[in-house]
C-alpha cells in the first residue's frame, strides 16, 4: 500500500495538472474567441475597395462638384480603415487583458482552495510541531517560528504540561496545581488546574495554537498534542 508521503505527492501532482489543464483551457477559449472576432470583422481596406470600384465605374464623373465628393469618399475610406485597425489593436490588448485576468482568478481559487484544505487538515490532526522551547527565564515559548511571551504562571503550567508529555502522562486539574503549588493531589481542587490552562490558552493568544496545543482528553486530563522528542525546557 502506498504510504501518506506518496499519496500527499500524487494529490500535488494531480493538482498541478489541474493547474495546468486549467490554465490551457482558458488560453484556448480566449484564443479561439480571438480568432472569431477577429474573422467576423470587416476587412480593413473593405469600405476602400468599394470607394475604388466606385472610381472605376464612374469614370465619366468629371465635375469639380464630382471629384470633390470622390475624394471625400477616397478620404472616409482611409479614415474607416485607420479606425478599424486601431479597433484590431484595442480589441486584442483586452483579450490579453482578460486572459492573464482569468488565469490569475483560477490561480487564487486554487490557492484558497489549498488553504482551506490545509487549515482543515490542521484543524483534525493539530499542529505540526517540529520543535518546543520553554525559556523559564525569559518567560518565553518558542513554537516552531513563532515566540510567545507569556506570564511566569503560565509559563510554569506549560513546563508541567511538558514534563508530563516526555513522561507520557495525562494530567487532571489538581494534578497540575498539585505539581505547581506543591501540594498533595487530593488537597487541590479541580477547578485551580483548569483556570490554570484557561490562562495559559488565553496567554498564548491565538485561539487556533491554543486549543490544538493544549488537548483536554474527557475524564483524563489535559496534555500536549506533540511529540514529546519535540520538547525542550530550559
Amino acid at each position: 500500500m502506498p504510504g501518506p508521503i506518496s499519496s500527499a505527492t500524487d494529490s500535488l501532482r494531480a493538482g498541478n495538472r489541474a493547474v495546468l489543464w486549467g490554465i490551457a483551457a482558458i488560453v484556448a477559449i480566449l484564443a479561439l474567441a480571438a480568432v472569431l472576432l477577429f474573422i467576423s470583422l470587416p476587412d480593413a481596406n473593405a469600405f476602400n475597395a468599394r470607394v475604388e470600384r466606385i472610381f472605376v465605374e464612374n469614370d465619366a464623373l468629371t465635375a469639380p462638384v464630382e471629384l470633390r465628393l470622390l475624394e471625400v469618399l477616397a478620404g472616409s475610406g482611409t479614415a474607416f480603415s485607420e479606425v478599424l485597425s486601431s479597433y484590431r489593436v484595442i480589441i486584442f490588448i483586452l483579450l490579453v487583458f482578460a486572459t492573464a485576468l482569468l488565469i490569475a482568478a483560477l490561480v487564487f481559487l486554487l490557492m484558497i482552495v489549498a488553504l482551506n484544505r490545509r487549515m482543515t487538515q490542521i484543524q483534525r490532526t493539530g499542529i505540526e510541531v517540529r520543535s518546543l522551547r520553554i525559556l523559564r527565564g525569559e518567560n518565553a515559548v518558542l513554537l516552531n517560528d513563532m515566540a510567545f511571551t507569556l506570564t511566569p504562571a503560565a509559563v510554569e503550567t506549560l513546563a508541567v504540561l511538558a514534563e508530563a508529555r516526555m513522561d507520557d502522562d495525562v494530567l487532571s486539574g489538581a494534578e497540575i496545581e498539585a505539581v505547581i503549588s506543591g501540594r498533595p493531589a487530593p488537597d487541590c481542587d479541580e477547578a485551580a488546574g483548569a483556570t490554570r490552562i484557561k490562562r495559559l490558552r488565553d496567554a498564548l493568544g491565538n485561539q487556533l495554537v491554543a486549543e490544538l496545543l493544549v488537548r483536554n482528553i474527557a475524564r483524563k486530563g489535559y496534555t500536549l498534542a506533540i511529540p514529546k522528542d519535540a520538547i525542550r525546557v530550559e
